[in-house]
């Protein structure tokens, strides 16, 4: 088993594990597609690698694509399809595929949230996304940022080296469970602080505790599984970003936007105007 399946596999244990329907609320889609909205999406061919559960295709959806398809490595996809079908659309298509050679005629939009950061390697996902999409088209990317993690990395990187190899159960239970109240108990007690530029420097997640703290406790134990039961993680700076895309001639400098997430991630994306109608 590659790492990368690996890694599918125990996200698979997440998502498989879930109550149906989508884990995240519409304002929550929204954000992490910004600046991409509705009327970037409707009658557009969709493309998403790495879905998961299918989470974020049931808000897409709404969204009115011409269709979409979501392409994930795991046994998630049995997930997937059967939240897809729940929604009484028709307009899609699940394939269990490896995103990082996964080949199409391409389509007009393409988007990979909270998966390259996971991958063995995450610049090849990043190559997936943009050899899919069709010359005029635009990709959407969402990755964990190396700034503004440095808690995360000191203390819950560790924590996954270990707990990643034991049984899903056990540490979604015993160990994501306690450390998820925890912030829990923070992240709402920052909610309730009057809120002052200042925070920013001395409070750590600041910035991300004031959106996660919108959430129930269950969240923040599906957020806290999600960092612990993975093999593999990559914290991503910028510059690393700027590389990948601007040694992408297909890509419009012009189009691209790189935009800090939260104080802890990134987003980023941009048009193709050049190459063939699909490099894959």
């Amino acid at each position: 088993m590659n790492n990368d399946l690996k890694t599918a596999e125990a996200f698979a244990s997440s998502w498989n594990n879930l109550p149906l329907g989508s884990i995240y609320t519409r304002d929550q889609f929204e954000d992490w597609f910004f600046p991409l909205t509705k009327s970037d999406i409707k009658n557009k061919r969709v493309l998403e690698l790495g879905c998961g559960n299918g989470g974020m295709l049931i808000h897409m959806l709404d969204w009115e694509p011409d269709y979409v398809v979501g392409v994930d490595l795991g046994s998630s996809v049995l997930s997937a399809e059967h939240n897809l079908s729940l929604t009484g659309k028709k307009n899609y298509r699940i394939i269990k595929a490896d995103l990082t050679e996964y080949q199409s005629e391409g389509f007009d939009i393409v988007y990979c949230i909270g998966v390259l950061h996971h991958l063995k390697q995450p610049k090849k996902g990043f190559e997936a996304v943009i050899n899919n999409v069709n010359i005029g088209g635009r990709f959407h990317c969402w990755v964990y940022a190396k700034e503004g993690n440095l808690i995360v990395r000191l203390f819950v990187e560790p924590l996954r080296r270990i707990f990643s190899h034991f049984p899903w159960w056990f540490t979604k239970y015993f160990i994501a469970a306690p450390l998820a109240f925890i912030y829990f108990l923070y992240a709402k007690a920052v909610l309730m602080l009057p809120k002052k530029d200042w925070m920013k420097k001395i409070l750590p997640l600041y910035e991300y505790s004031l959106w996660i703290a919108k959430r129930e406790y269950a969240f923040f134990r599906h957020v806290a599984f999600d960092q612990l039961v993975t093999p593999q993680t990559t914290y991503i700076d910028k510059r690393t970003i700027e590389s990948w895309i601007f040694d992408r001639p297909e890509i419009d400098p012009a189009s691209v936007y790189i935009i800090m997430r939260n104080g802890n991630s990134w987003k980023f994306g941009g048009k193709k105007v050049s190459g063939t109608k699909s490099s894959a």
